[in-house]
C-alpha cells in the first residue's frame, strides 16, 4: 500500500517510491537525500503537526508537511 510521507504516523517507516513536484522543490528534496529507494523512519512531529522529523540515510531531517506530501512511500 502506497501513501505520501505526510500521512505517516510516529514510528512508521517505508521506502521512497517516487518524488513528485517540480523544479526547485523536487531538486531540494533530492539534494536532501530523499530519492527513490531510500528508507525513511518517521521519528516525530511538532505539537501542531508541522513540521515533521524523519531519519534518512543515518541523519535526522525536518520537513514541512507540505514538502512531505510530494514523497510517495511504500510501507514496510
Amino acid at each position: 500500500m502506497n501513501k505520501v510521507l505526510s500521512e505517516f504516523g510516529i514510528g512508521e517507516s517505508g521506502t521512497v517510491v517516487k518524488v513528485t513536484g517540480e523544479g526547485a522543490l523536487r531538486r531540494r528534496l533530492f539534494d536532501m537525500g530523499i530519492t527513490p529507494g531510500a528508507h525513511i523512519y518517521f521519528r516525530k512531529k511538532a505539537p501542531l503537526g508541522d513540521p515533521i522529523e524523519i531519519t534518512l540515510r543515518g541523519y535526522e531531517l525536518t520537513l514541512r508537511k507540505a514538502e512531505a506530501a510530494f514523497v510517495e512511500m511504500k510501507m514496510d
